[in-house]
């Protein structure tokens, strides 16, 4: 069967013309909260996804000395999460960065900590400089490195810090907090005094991080992945490994996604993340897809054609790609790799049935 597109002339779409008489009659529906269907349908039932953001880059030389700066002007104590947020032009009035996705940078210092709390949004944690840091989830305490991954599963308690010997840390913060806001079913509550540590440190990473491998006597019943940290020590080598022997995709490169290791599924029930390596001088080709991404570069440098216009990066810069729009990516070195982090909400748009992609005709977009 043939079908029509982006016309709403034809047969199947609203096509009633207003008369004082149906002016008169959608002001008496609307007195009783009421509306006719067909002065709306087309705009809420669009031929095609229909993005609410637009693409954006934060240059992170640009926001480093502010982000630093936060940790002179207020505590923890008093901010509760000393954190400056990135939000999306297009998106203010629900702190998005993109989509139904939050992020920010947090920056703590040595011998600082944040208190423990809770919430029903999910949170995740790129890690992008410092030494010493380290995340307490459900008394679990995971020190944490330079490119390291980490999750606060929804309901989970955590808490952050940086060991008074180390350095000054500074990671991403990525949450799904307009998500669950736009549900209505977001709380938040704080734990009185520090959490006690239940188990010995690192625990959920030594158990659970071996390939292939999971303890034979842990039972696990939650809905998210009992690894709570993915360190870059073991995530480089295997992308550089299945860049030896896999062509890759020609829209991402080398992709590999950060997984639950007792399902294979995405790490958290609604925000999933992924790695992927751009090979020396790789352009890959342009695509878009629904659901909503935010990347860093953890390595390398490059730009991005987004919806037609190119965002140069570089390592620790955070860059957004909103659902159904064409983005395609390049690595400017010929000599080394480079590799983005990102984060998404595909967990929902798959399990909802909601995700579909298109490759651009064109093959590669041309740049306004």
């Amino acid at each position: 069967m043939e079908e029509t597109k982006y016309d709403d002339t034809v047969y199947g779409r609203a096509r009633v013309q207003t008369t004082p008489e149906l002016e008169a009659y959608y002001k008496e529906l609307e007195s009783l909260g009421a509306g006719a269907l067909w002065t709306v349908a087309n705009d809420i039932e669009p031929w095609e996804p229909r993005p609410s953001s637009v693409p954006m880059l934060w240059k992170y030389e640009d926001l480093r000395h502010l982000v630093l700066k936060s940790s002179e002007l207020v505590t923890p104590e008093q901010a509760g999460r000393r954190v400056v947020y990135l939000v999306n032009d297009k998106r203010r009035d629900v702190s998005a960065a993109v989509g139904w996705l939050y992020t920010g940078i947090q920056v703590t210092r040595p011998g600082e900590s944040t208190s423990a709390h809770r919430h029903k949004a999910s949170a995740l944690r790129f890690i992008m400089e410092g030494e010493g840091g380290y995340t307490v989830v459900d008394g679990n305490k995971i020190m944490l490195e330079v490119n390291d991954f980490v999750i606060t599963p929804n309901s989970t308690w955590h808490e952050h810090g940086v060991e008074e010997g180390g350095k000054t840390c500074i990671w991403q913060d990525g949450l799904d907090i307009p998500l669950v806001n736009a549900l209505e079913a977001n709380d938040y509550a704080v734990f009185d005094g520090k959490q006690p540590l239940e188990k010995p440190l690192n625990f959920s990473p030594m158990s659970y991080s071996g390939a292939g491998l999971i303890p034979a006597d842990h039972v696990w019943d939650k809905p998210y992945s009992p690894l709570f940290k993915y360190s870059w020590k073991q995530v480089y080598p295997a992308l550089q490994q299945a860049a030896q022997v896999n062509e890759g995709s020609p829209y991402d490169g080398v992709l590999m996604h950060y997984t639950n290791p007792l399902t294979g599924g995405h790490v958290m029930q609604t925000m999933g993340a992924s790695m992927q390596m751009l090979r020396p001088s790789e352009h890959t080709l342009a695509h878009k897809h629904t659901g909503s991404f935010v990347y860093q570069c953890a390595k390398g440098k490059g730009y991005s054609i987004i919806g037609g216009k190119r965002y140069d990066w570089k390592e620790r810069d955070i860059f957004c790609v909103p659902s159904w729009v064409y983005h395609e990516h390049v690595n400017l070195s010929d000599t080394e790799d480079a590799c983005l982090f990102s984060f998404h909400d595909l967990p929902v748009i798959e399990s909802l049935g909601l995700y579909q992609e298109e490759a651009h005709p064109e093959g590669r977009q041309k740049v306004e």
